[in-house]
């Protein structure tokens, strides 16, 4: 017997804007990630502008958190690489891609749809048909290998001319233009799509301040914590429009999860660190898997003097759209100390204090297997929903063979031991569904830019510098998923 239960989900997961290309054709608009450079592991990346004056320009940023001098505009700018821009060609490349997913034993595949390439100014009232048609010309590549799509609606992804004209989230009105996005895809892809996911580490609109630490002016505090509340109670309305829309349909949230211990048995550590996890993590979870803000929550807006604006109704709108099930990102944990001489590691957001007893990959992030069943233990002990690990890999330096392999061990390493615990936490009683590992095959690094660093099982030929056929070929880790999928986890050698 199988310690995962007949019907595990297994298959992979990427972001349209870090695989799919085609940044200008078939009628899509720009979204922001549009606009970002490429970086390095030491080197930031940029998001580029032109400004008042005519002078280009940019300012560094996660793609996501930049701030324009006054009088700014986003532009794309000559002799400039922008890496998303082509991303990895999924968009001419799909049912290539799909048809190695199904050779590997996919049943779930998580994807995000681009929501500028539906509405390319975000604000229209009528979709961009050819946009509708690729997306679902996908799910009938995913329906034909019997392929369960996993879709996210908004994966840092939002159209260009809302964020730079509109405000953004900042002003309300993006509810409805997303809800409209929302009733647009529920009704196009009824039948082809079950499972969709609201907005993409949503509780990374609050973790990017603590880049910042105690510079972050408590302006940023508000800006974050009201734009939340918009992505919240739009969240909540659309789970409620999917219900109407369909019964079949299962809406999830997902959590950028930052796991983290206390340093120490320091209790003054201990503290420090239950306020880490209300921040970084539960505050989102607790807000669209309970449908209202918990009691701590008063004590971080007072922290930066955080009045958030809300209209009446917008509570029981919380209560009324909770999410169906949980999803979360999964790929290193971090030590909290309030001991100053602490050393510090790097990471996906987690930048702490570093655990003596965990190793670290190439970019600094520390491997800890054992996190992934503390945190699955915590979440369903917390929320008893049915949980989903929809992010969880290795960014590494891959090496191309003479003869073509790529013998990529240390990423089976990583896998066999996460998915080794992933089990340990089915024996515990957690009700996990799904196991949807990052960049199944290799694409554009979200907080790099770079492509040198690698996740998938699929090696794509495409380099930092944009060269490269994007041709496709199996890594081993390839016929290792392909192995562990065939026997539903059971066999790990």
């Amino acid at each position: 017997m199988s310690k995962f239960p007949k019907g595990f989900y297994w298959g992979g997961a990427t972001a349209a804007n870090q695989c799919e290309g085609a940044w200008n054709v078939g009628g899509r608009g720009p979204a922001l990630t549009d606009v970002t450079t490429g970086g390095t592991v030491n080197t930031p990346r940029y998001t580029t502008y032109i400004d008042k004056d005519g002078n280009p320009g940019k300012v560094a940023s996660m793609g996501i958190t930049a701030k324009l001098p006054e009088g700014a505009k986003y532009a794309v700018l000559p002799d400039t690489l922008y890496p998303n821009h082509d991303g990895i060609d999924f968009y001419h490349h799909y049912k290539e891609d799909i048809a190695m997913f199904a050779e590997m034993g996919f049943n779930m595949f998580r994807m995000s749809i681009s929501w500028s390439r539906i509405f390319p100014k975000g604000n229209e009232t009528e979709p961009n048909r050819e946009g509708l048609e690729f997306y679902r010309n996908v799910f009938l590549e995913l329906k034909k290998y019997n392929i369960e799509p996993l879709v996210t609606i908004s994966h840092y992804d939002d159209p260009l001319y809302l964020v730079e004209e509109l405000g953004g989230w900042n002003n309300r009105k993006t509810i409805d233009y997303y809800l409209n996005y929302c009733k647009t895809i529920f009704n196009e892809y009824k039948g082809l799509v079950k499972y969709w996911l609201t907005f993409n580490e949503i509780n990374c609109l609050v973790a990017f301040l603590t880049f910042g630490g105690d510079k972050v002016p408590d302006a940023a505090y508000q800006e974050a914590y009201q734009k939340l509340h918009h992505q919240f109670v739009a969240s909540a309305k659309a789970v409620k429009l999917a219900h109407e829309i369909s019964p079949e349909y299962k809406v999830g949230n997902m959590i950028c999860y930052l796991t983290s211990y206390p340093l120490t048995c320091d209790p003054k550590d201990v503290i420090k660190n239950m306020e880490h996890e209300q921040f970084a993590v539960d505050y989102c979870g607790d807000v669209q898997v309970r449908g209202a803000y918990p009691a701590y929550a008063k004590r971080l807006w007072d922290a930066h003097n955080v009045k958030i604006q809300m209209e009446e109704g917008d509570l029981e709108t919380l209560a009324e759209g909770k999410v169906d099930f949980y999803t979360f990102s999964y790929y290193m944990t971090s030590c909290v100390t309030t001991h100053a001489d602490a050393e510090k590691t790097a990471g996906n957001l987690s930048m702490g204090g570093k655990n003596p007893y965990l190793k670290a990959s190439d970019w600094g992030w520390q491997i800890d297997p054992d996190g992934l069943r503390f945190t699955l233990n915590r979440l369903y002990n917390r929320y008893q929903i049915p949980l989903m690990v929809v992010e969880n890999g290795l960014g590494a330096y891959d090496t191309v063979e003479p003869d073509g392999s790529i013998h990529d061990s240390y990423r089976i390493d990583y896998f066999r031991q996460h998915i080794a615990a992933l089990a340990e936490a089915v024996a515990d009683g957690v009700d996990v569904r799904a196991y949807t590992p990052w960049g199944c095959i290799d694409l554009v690094s979200a907080g790099t830019g770079e492509m040198r660093k690698r996740y998938g099982f699929i090696y794509v030929n495409k380099q930092d510098d944009g060269s490269g056929d994007d041709s496709r070929s199996r890594k081993d880790s390839f016929f290792w998923y392909q192995k562990v999928i065939k026997s539903n986890g059971e066999d790990l050698a």
